[in-house]
């Protein structure tokens, strides 16, 4: 019953609509009690020829005014109990999507997403079964059978209904043990749907990697690997679940026996009717469904109470980056500065950043170079605050970025980052995420900014076509341009580009740099690049290596450093020059 305990809230919340179902459903139950009661009252007078035609027709007619009170309260009870159960689930779904956009960026490196769906779709529906059929069960199987051991206890022979039940208490009992082992095992059962889950998500996402290495048939058997174990797991489950019927039918088997071998004995001494026996049997008949009924009750309990638990672990998981008391709701603007003497990722013993120090005015642009894990990306996810800095500090305006609220710094933030993630829907809707309300021309006037104008307009569609999940129909250039209008939609005070343009040709790259230079004068601008003509216009350049700056200025003055910088540019102009040699050959 402790899933019960767990729902409490849910049901004070819900109190009025669960009351009128309950009443509802006790309305129903009772209800039908009255045919048996009928049957036997019609074969007394069969027995005894007293039944006349007026009799029957009372008694039939008793019987179609209490069936259609059944059907109203039926249709009442079920449109309270499941329907409030269907709002719990619309709850708990929201909660957790709510919660997941509340978490910070390390929870989503130690989770998988098929995991979470898994959690969003299977879990929540078995709460909600708990909500609907587990309170439906509960309450009609208690009713029901109170109701029924009534009648017969009081109206038709106490004695035989306590010689009827003798077989309960163990079925009490075997009923508590087969739940306690459905819970072990539907623990299991969801763990394993949501590996399987899992494998799918990544399968479908990267189903182009898996054609591309000729990994197929390696991926089939791996999926099926998983979905025997999930097939495995829930016959674990079946299996358990299976015994509840048989040991509920044999206990009810041998209440019948107990029932017709006593209650003949009590016909025949005279201390029962025919009519009465004939009832009771009846009545032993419409009880078997409240014993089905607590069968099925542990099973539906135990789903829920699994993945209840399982829900409440993730929702008790609390964001690692939160939002200061009393920070601003106003976006910064001004002077950009870092003062970082180290950072180091949570988990981990090795500092990502070292001696971090420098300053951008409004209007300048950064630009952040370097080796393979060298830091560039750690620096620009500290702006974001998808990492928070022990002890020191990044300021904008003069102000540390942790006196704002997050909605108040990304605001002031447009961020394209290396992995260009793109939403199921036209580009027209990719381009206007952050700004639903945004006019066409607002987001042509971007798409042109972006260089991607042109290639828009050579789709069928245009601004309507629809992209596959995460812009697979599109081309890697394409995806980084569109990345980029999207962000500078929202004409941000600070833009930054962390490896934006590497799908791009040089052309193309050089004519979006224009653009970006032209149309954001007084507004700051990072990039983050490993290809330095992406870079060499700006007004300050980082060199980084091992999360430590080790060379700094603008272009020209790193050309005459003769450091990393300069060689790395003049290894890649080299290269430029081939590939053109190349091609013009």
């Amino acid at each position: 019953m402790r899933i019960f305990r767990d729902l409490w809230w849910y049901f004070v919340q819900e109190k009025k609509r669960y009351f009128i179902g309950i009443i509802f459903l006790i309305c129903a139950s009772t209800c039908s009690l009255l045919p048996p009661y009928v049957v036997g009252v019609i074969v007394d007078h069969i027995q005894q020829g007293s039944l006349t035609q007026n009799i029957l027709f009372m008694w039939v007619g008793l019987i179609l005014l209490v069936g259609a009170v059944h059907y109203t309260s039926n249709f009442i009870w079920r449109t309270m109990i499941f329907g409030s159960a269907v709002r719990l689930g619309r709850q708990l779904r929201n909660r957790l999507y709510e919660h997941f956009t509340k978490l910070s960026p390390g929870f989503y490196q130690k989770r998988r997403t098929g995991d979470l769906m898994a959690h969003a779709t299977n879990d929540v529906q078995a709460v909600e079964g708990t909500a609907g059929e587990g309170v439906l069960t509960l309450v009609d199987s208690l009713i029901m059978g109170g109701l029924v051991i009534i009648v017969m206890f009081f109206l038709i022979s106490w004695e035989l209904t306590l010689i009827a039940l003798i077989p309960m208490p163990f079925m009490a009992w075997a009923t508590s043990r087969y739940g306690t082992l459905l819970h072990k095992r539907f623990h299991k059962a969801q763990a394993a749907f949501s590996d399987l889950n899992d494998k799918v998500q990544e399968n479908v996402a990267g189903m182009r990697v898996v054609k591309a290495f000729g990994q197929e048939e390696a991926e089939k058997a791996s999926f099926r690997e998983k979905s025997a174990d999930v097939v495995d797991q829930n016959i674990a489950v079946a299996r358990v679940d299976a015994l509840f019927e048989p040991t509920i039918s044999l206990i009810v088997g041998i209440s019948y026996f107990l029932a017709i071998v006593f209650g003949a004995v009590f016909v025949v001494g005279g201390s029962m009717t025919l009519g009465e026996l004939t009832s009771f049997t009846i009545y032993l008949g419409i009880l078997i469904w409240p014993m089905l009924a607590l069968g099925f009750l542990f099973n539906i309990m135990e789903r829920g109470r699994a993945s209840y638990d399982r829900i409440s672990k993730l929702l008790a998981i609390q964001p690692e980056i939160v939002n200061r008391e009393g920070a601003s709701a106003r976006p910064p603007r001004g002077e950009l500065t870092y003062r970082i003497d180290t950072f180091t990722y949570p988990g981990q013993q090795t500092p990502a950043l070292i001696d971090i120090h420098f300053s951008l005015q409004p209007g300048e642009t950064l630009g952040i170079v370097g080796k393979t894990g060298s830091g560039k990306t750690t620096i620009l996810k500290l702006l974001l605050r998808e990492f928070d800095c022990q002890s020191d500090d990044i300021e904008i305006g003069g102000r540390s970025i942790y006196d704002y609220t997050f909605d108040a710094l990304r605001r002031s933030i447009g961020y394209v980052p290396q992995d260009h993630f793109l939403f199921s829907a036209t580009i027209a809707e990719n381009i206007a995420f952050a700004k639903p309300d945004a006019s066409m021309a607002e987001v042509q006037r971007v798409a042109r900014l972006a260089h991607i104008h042109d290639d828009i307009l050579g789709f069928e569609d245009g601004y309507d076509t629809v992209v596959g999940e995460r812009g697979v129909t599109l081309s890697g250039g394409q995806k980084q341009r569109i990345s980029i209008a999207r962000a500078l939609l929202v004409n941000p005070e600070i833009l930054v580009l962390d490896d934006s343009l590497s799908a791009v040709d040089a052309n193309t790259e050089e004519a979006i740099l224009k653009s970006l230079k032209q149309n954001r004068q007084n507004k700051t601008t990072l990039i983050a690049a490993h290809r330095l003509s992406a870079i060499q216009h700006a007004d300050l350049i980082l060199v980084f290596d091992q999360g430590r700056i080790v060379e700094r200025g603008t272009h020209a003055q790193l050309i005459q450093q003769d450091g990393w910088y300069a060689s790395t540019y003049h290894n890649q102009q080299l290269e430029t020059l081939v590939a053109q040699g190349g091609m013009s050959s």
